[in-house]
């Protein structure tokens, strides 16, 4: 395959802004070097060689990527769309591996940084490993995903009730990254059927995996049926719920067939490590954490820890610690 990214010159010299962002996308992405040739559409040179190219493709927009794979040529002019058909259309949809393979790569895995758990995994499943858009743990996985050169995907659930600055930095993210985010909601009669008979608030008095279960669980379960890992951030000084995370686990309540790859890259890092990375690799987070939460889920069922508080307290604060999972990371 051999890829011809068109920019153009302005009359001033400078290249136009579309042109800088598509480039940086492709920089950030770890995939300019897939680019085998630029040529520029130079606006105060009609035969410059990117004019000429325009003219005979039809284009008039910049940037454009003309790909020739043998005698089969193709123009696009999103660099979005170039990225995710002809960068990321080499992996192929994987079935999940067998639990004899899930030890090994837990073994070759054992002692690696999160950069080189997250390398390794995309390297293997490209797009059907999927990462979520939540919270800060996520965009550190968001972030080594871009730079690790391989193609990657995102999802976030829209359970109804999330902070108004967790939509927005949802879609911060998905500007900042240049990348797609399928956002899933819950199935629209169960959740009025729910405020119907409990009402809007049923979590207060009788424990919140009932809502739960109905605004993530259940979606989670049919956005994993479309990918054979699932990357997480859950670490392991989290709360009493996770002290035993490993690094890889196949679980088997989730994915098409039952079983999915579940890698958690971060399982030994602590909080400091998370954002110690964040703040020196200038990663976007949720404006949120700098109003002192910590762990953000739905707004009804989110406060910021208390001082001397655990960093999930704020979560379901009125239950008793060692239920406070959404069901999102436990069996059934």
């Amino acid at each position: 395959m051999h890829v011809t990214m068109v920019k153009k010159r302005l009359k001033n010299g400078q290249p136009c802004d579309k042109c800088a962002q598509a480039e940086d996308l492709l920089k950030r992405r770890g995939l300019w070097e897939r680019i085998d040739e630029v040529v520029w559409a130079d606006e105060n040179d009609d035969s410059s060689p990117g004019m000429r190219l325009a003219r005979e493709k039809s284009v008039s927009l910049a940037p454009f990527f003309v790909v020739k794979d043998g005698e089969a040529e193709q123009v696009y002019t999103s660099a979005l769309a170039f990225i995710k058909e002809r960068l990321g259309g080499d992996a192929k949809p994987l079935a999940a591996p067998e639990p004899a393979s899930v030890e090994s790569l837990a073994l070759e895995l054992s002692g690696k940084s999160p950069a080189e758990v997250m390398a390794r995994v995309l390297q293997q499943y490209g797009p059907p490993a999927a990462s979520s858009c939540s919270g800060a743990e996520d965009l550190m996985l968001i972030d080594l995903a871009a730079k690790s050169g391989h193609p990657f995907s995102v999802s976030s659930l829209d359970t109804g009730r999330l902070h108004a600055e967790t939509y927005r930095f949802i879609e911060r993210v998905r500007k900042h990254y240049g990348i797609e985010i399928s956002v899933t909601a819950p199935d629209t009669v169960a959740v009025e059927d729910l405020v119907r008979k409990k009402g809007l608030f049923s979590f207060y008095e009788d424990g919140h995996s009932e809502c739960c279960g109905i605004r993530k669980v259940g979606p989670l379960r049919r956005v994993l049926t479309r990918y054979a890992a699932w990357i997480t951030g859950q670490r392991r000084d989290q709360s009493p719920t996770r002290a035993d995370v490993p690094l890889v686990q196949l679980d088997t309540n989730q994915g098409s067939d039952g079983r999915i790859l579940k890698v958690n890259p971060l399982a030994e890092q602590s909080l400091a490590d998370v954002w110690r990375y964040l703040r020196d690799e200038q990663v976007p987070y949720n404006p949120l954490h700098d109003q002192g939460f910590i762990s953000i889920g739905c707004e009804p069922c989110t406060r910021p820890p208390r001082p001397g508080e655990h960093e999930r307290a704020g979560r379901w604060w009125w239950e008793d610690s060692t239920k406070r999972e959404c069901g999102l990371h436990l069996p059934k």
